[in-house]
């Protein structure tokens, strides 16, 4: 799926230029004129990087990516501000948690390869998600069969780290055989003419 980064900016010719300087970058450039338009595109889209300025209309760029925290807290957040001062950006890191300031006029390569990282970030956090959430559900799944079977998850190694396999009274050939044997009566059943009745 392709990634989507959201520009907030209440002059439109800001949004133009950045969707121009960002335009063969590998990802989908959504603009807002407004913090509201930023938050209803949220509410229908899945926008992974939101880009916005300080100075707005109504709502500040800060008050905007808080509430982009609270109700999305894996989207991305940057602020561009034409107007840097230590309070502003103390806010936005403490109200909306931003990953990085940037101030006007902006460096296009600086962004790109800001955004890039960012995807990038959020695409490593959502992988090791996925990854916990597989290793849980395997542990989970080991810990019933050693339940039902309790030992099997156990094993034992050797000085060298080698996993050792005990063949007591031969239990390992047992279980291939009877195996063996369900495939085998499985395999001629499959194999027999259907007949009417």
């Amino acid at each position: 799926m392709q990634h989507k980064v959201l520009f907030v900016d209440d002059e439109p010719n800001v949004t133009k230029a950045l969707k121009r300087a960002l335009h063969r970058e590998p990802y989908e450039i959504l603009s807002a004129d407004s913090a509201d338009e930023a938050l209803e595109i949220l509410e229908r889209e899945s926008v992974d990087v939101v880009v916005s300025d300080e100075n707005m209309p109504g709502m500040t760029g800060c008050e905007l990516l808080a509430v982009v925290h609270k109700k999305y807290p894996d989207t991305i957040r940057i602020i561009l501000t034409g107007h840097a001062s230590l309070d502003v950006a103390i806010r936005a890191i403490n109200e909306g948690q931003i990953y990085r300031f940037f101030t006007k006029p902006w460096n296009d390569v600086d962004l790109a390869i800001t955004i890039r990282q960012a995807l990038q970030q959020k695409d490593l956090v959502e992988e090791s998600r996925r990854l916990l959430k597989t290793a849980r559900r395997q542990s989970a799944i080991l810990q019933e069969l050693e339940k039902t079977h309790p030992g099997l998850t156990s094993v034992r190694r050797d000085a060298s780290g080698r996993i050792l396999i005990e063949d007591e009274d031969d239990e390992l050939d047992t279980l291939i055989e009877q195996i063996t044997e369900e495939v085998t009566k499985a395999e001629e059943f499959f194999s027999q003419p259907l007949t009417k009745t």
